[in-house]
């Protein structure tokens, strides 16, 4: 079988379920071909330059304004509208696309995105009763599914849990094309990690708990105001500070004086390790690190959660007694005081490890094969 994975840079999780969908599917048929796209090659320079600094900076700099424009869109009529505006206006990066698809010939796409959904539909119309056929499953990875999601293309939709599907299938989605597999992530997530190694490995104490500050793969959010809250805190206690691809972030922390023992690394690619040895996670919730945290049985303390899909995930894991929040940065060094060494501690751990879903990445994969099995 041929297998094709598509996704879209806009922060590290699309990629990472992406990549969890290939380790996925490649241990389960070694034998089948399975290529990985990011559609961002097929965007020109300029498109590039847009995609990649829009985004973030639009996040960054106007939250509001993008929580509106994600609340604005979260419409199964306004999805349809702009799908229709797309085909009037028709993009060469999405032709691109099409033709690498045509070309490539896959039995199944499984995207991480939801932008690949559109194109893929509009070439099972144009297929009509071909004998080729393509299986589109369209793997959300957040905890709330934005109407984005949703496409006349899509024979399985991949969601987080049992309320996400609710959500889809009020929209018209139907129950039977809907499963709750949770959010795909690594398979080293459910590996248990030796903690005493790798503390030593990064110079960190056994007899001090362990905080891991987030910023995400951009290294965005007020990491360097957490850290200087961290230090009104009179408990001891050692950090552990991930500043992702932002290479100046990670100087200026690395170059400043701490009343608590401060690890800052760049970008890690051993987040289940760092994981491993957190007692508590204070993190921005996006779906895959979210997901990555509860499989590992960790709690999370939310800051600054983006208007859009951050907010919906906040709710989720507040819902569900997983995480913890604050709304402002001052508030941090009361919060972490009161919860480390803490029985509310425990039990947002015992709360994240219940609702942990390690093998997501398998379930959707033997999902789609029964399903092709079964046609």
């Amino acid at each position: 079988m041929r297998i094709l994975i598509a996704t879209v840079t806009a922060g590290g999780g699309h990629l990472a379920a992406a990549a969890a969908l290939d380790e996925a599917w490649s241990a389960l048929r070694p034998r089948d071909v399975v290529e990985r796209i990011d559609l961002v090659k097929f965007f020109s320079p300029l498109h590039k330059k847009i995609h990649a600094a829009g985004y973030v900076k639009l996040v960054e700099r106007a939250p509001e304004l993008w929580g509106m424009i994600f609340a604005k869109t979260d419409s199964p009529q306004v999805a349809r509208r702009l799908d229709r505006i797309q085909q009037l206006f028709p993009g060469r990066s999405r032709g691109r696309f099409a033709r690498h698809v045509r070309q490539f010939k896959p039995d199944v796409v499984l995207c991480t995105h939801y932008e690949p959904l559109s194109t893929l539909a509009r070439l099972k119309v144009a297929r009509g009763r071909s004998a080729y056929s393509t299986f589109v499953a369209s793997v959300v990875t957040d905890f709330e599914a934005h109407a984005l999601w949703m496409s006349a293309g899509v024979d399985l939709y991949c969601v987080a849990a049992e309320a996400t599907k609710a959500r889809l299938v009020a929209r018209g989605a139907a129950a039977e094309n809907v499963i709750a597999t949770g959010i795909p992530i690594a398979v080293k997530f459910s590996a248990k990690s030796d903690a005493r190694a790798v503390r030593k490995s990064l110079g960190l104490r056994d007899d001090l708990p362990t905080l891991l500050v987030l910023s995400g793969g951009f290294g965005m959010g007020p990491v360097g105001k957490i850290l200087i809250e961290l230090d009104k805190v009179p408990r001891e206690f050692q950090t552990v500070v991930v500043c992702g691809r932002n290479e100046e972030l990670r100087r200026d922390l690395a170059a400043q004086d701490r009343k608590h023992p401060t690890r800052v690394l760049g970008f890690a690619s051993n987040m289940h390790e760092l994981m491993a040895v957190a007692d508590l996670i204070i993190t921005k919730p996006g779906g895959l690190t979210s997901s990555e945290a509860l499989a590992m049985g960790k709690p999370l303390l939310i800051l600054d959660p983006i208007p859009g899909q951050e907010a919906a995930n906040s709710d989720f894991l507040l819902e569900r007694g997983a995480a913890a929040k604050v709304n402002r940065v001052e508030d941090v060094p009361y919060r972490v005081g009161q919860l480390l060494g803490s029985k509310k501690l425990d039990g947002l751990a015992k709360a994240a490890k219940a609702l942990g879903r390690a093998s997501a990445g398998t379930m959707i994969c033997r999902e789609v094969l029964r399903r092709l099995e079964a046609a």
